[in-house]
């Protein structure tokens, strides 16, 4: 586990400058759609759609939370914290099951009438 943290670290690292630098382009498109001048309907629907975070934050949400309950399920599981591929198995399924939770939630979310 010692040698695959520094790895995890880059990683995770990797991913919050994309994570930044994704939000930093939506907010200067945004900004230029709404500089252009007069909004139709079709760039009202593409403003809303960029910034989607209800959805965002639901989604991160679910997932955070199944994740942490595979955490709390790997403490109750005997295994060899050295050899065993248990916990990468128990965890991914877990984060699966947030993930398809998130999925049924907005599928039933759009079959509603509005």
């Amino acid at each position: 586990m010692k040698q695959l943290m520094p790895f995890i670290i880059i990683i995770v690292f990797f991913i919050l400058i994309a994570i930044f630098i994704l939000a930093l382009n939506n907010y200067r498109l945004k900004k230029r759609i709404i500089d252009a001048g007069k909004l139709d309907e079709v760039s009202l629907k593409f403003l809303a759609q960029l910034s989607g975070f209800g959805n965002e934050a639901l989604k991160w949400g679910i997932i955070l939370l199944t994740a942490g309950i595979g955490f709390i399920v790997l403490e109750f599981i005997p295994y060899s914290a050295e050899d065993s591929p248990l916990p990468y198995g128990v965890e991914t399924v877990f984060i699966a099951a947030g993930f398809l939770i998130y999925y049924l939630l907005i599928k039933n979310k759009n079959k509603l009438p509005q």
